[in-house]
């Protein structure tokens, strides 16, 4: 009995010192990894160019913030600038059958004047139309007539009689970056959604697509690309950089895609809109040439090389430039002075000029540079002279 007691004695306080001694021992060394970790100096990760500027979460915060910030600006500084515009057109083909059929389309325009001049697609308010009907961000419709307009850059200026309006200022298309916000406001599948604003980045620039006009498949050339939400309906809008200035107008998207359209670099417009404001009138000046840039050169297929300037593919042989030399397959370099690379630029030049001026055309004919002095001709519009 004894000898019981005494083994079971001795074996508990066997496993009891043990056990302790294994506790004291995980207690001291989970210490001396403490203490290690704590009083060793510790020499940072060697950080890469890429990592040096990342940002914490808070900024990306407050990055998203300003963001969200500059668009509810833009969208209430210039939403009441953004009209819807209504077009009753007539069926051209049946217009002596008495069953001709009418039809309305929709819209959208930026007044630029306060006097009532705003700035349009083609397709939206140019060509026979019967009726326009102009609604005004305020609620009211007016009457308006198209003055201008040009089917090969889908642009259009429309006029109503009204005083005191909410003009959108003009940017410079020139000094877009790629990345940079892109707002576009407008009214989509109808007046239902009139000024709806959609914003994006500036997705690319001088871009070419194929479309067909009036006068038959041709190309848009030098366009905005943006990711900003534009459907039927914004044709027309404006497209406005971060100061709330309208730097293209909004003309067509990819249906087959998501995400991309396009809009017309707003400078072209500027000298048209100045002499509206300035003369209430703009005779437009013509030089009768239309040329490529090489943006567009892969798409003819024709194994033509053009590094710089604008090949000539058409000429009007009534007009000044025919007169003076140019001909088909020649390139233009310059226009007093300065480069050009696509015809958008040649137009804005011209434009900014009146029928009469003398613009200093540079071009190689044949692989011979020459300088030609061509008199610009008031352009003429269904057999009449525009004025």
């Amino acid at each position: 009995m004894f000898e019981n007691n005494g083994s079971g004695g001795f074996l508990k306080t066997f496993l009891t010192a043990l056990l302790t001694s294994l506790g004291v021992g995980i207690v001291l060394f989970l210490f001396s990894l403490n203490y290690v970790s704590r009083n060793t100096p510790q020499t940072p990760l060697p950080q890469s160019e890429d990592n040096k500027n990342v940002p914490k979460p808070q900024r990306i915060a407050l990055e998203q913030t300003a963001q969200t910030d500059v668009i509810q600006s833009v969208a209430q500084s210039a939403s009441s600038g953004v009209v819807g515009i209504s077009v009753l057109k007539i069926d051209s083909k049946s217009i002596f059958d008495s069953n001709a059929t009418e039809q309305w389309g929709i819209g959208s325009g930026v007044i630029v004047s306060p006097d009532g001049y705003i700035l349009t697609n083609h397709h939206v308010a140019g060509g026979k139309n019967k009726r326009i009907v102009v609604s005004l961000a305020d609620g009211r419709n007016a009457e308006g007539v198209t003055v201008w307009s040009e089917p090969v850059l889908d642009l259009a200026v429309v006029k109503i009689s009204a005083n005191g309006l909410s003009a959108v200022p003009l940017g410079d298309a020139s000094k877009l970056k790629v990345g940079e916000p892109a707002i576009a406001i407008g009214n989509p599948l109808g007046l239902q959604f009139q000024r709806t604003v959609t914003s994006g980045i500036i997705s690319a620039l001088n871009r070419t697509i194929k479309i067909d006009t009036e006068q038959g498949s041709n190309y848009m050339e030098d366009l905005i690309q943006t990711d900003a939400s534009i459907n039927p309906g914004n044709s027309g809008g404006p497209l406005l950089n971060s100061k709330g200035e309208v730097v293209g107008i909004n003309t067509v998207k990819v249906a087959s895609a998501e995400g991309i359209g396009f809009a017309i670099p707003i400078n072209v417009t500027v000298p048209i809109i100045k002499k509206y404001i300035q003369t209430g009138d703009f005779v437009e000046p013509y030089i009768g040439v239309f040329a490529y840039d090489r943006e567009v050169i892969p798409y003819l297929d024709s194994g033509i090389k053009l590094s710089n300037g604008i090949y000539v593919v058409n000429v009007d042989e009534k007009g000044p430039a025919f007169k003076n030399g140019i001909k088909e397959g020649c390139i233009i370099t310059q226009v007093d002075g300065m480069d050009i690379s696509t015809m958008i630029q040649l137009r804005t030049h011209i434009y900014s000029k009146k029928p009469g001026d003398i613009v200093n055309i540079t071009h190689i004919d044949k692989g011979t540079p020459k300088t030609v002095q061509v008199r610009l001709s008031a352009k003429e519009r269904d057999g009449l002279i525009t004025r």
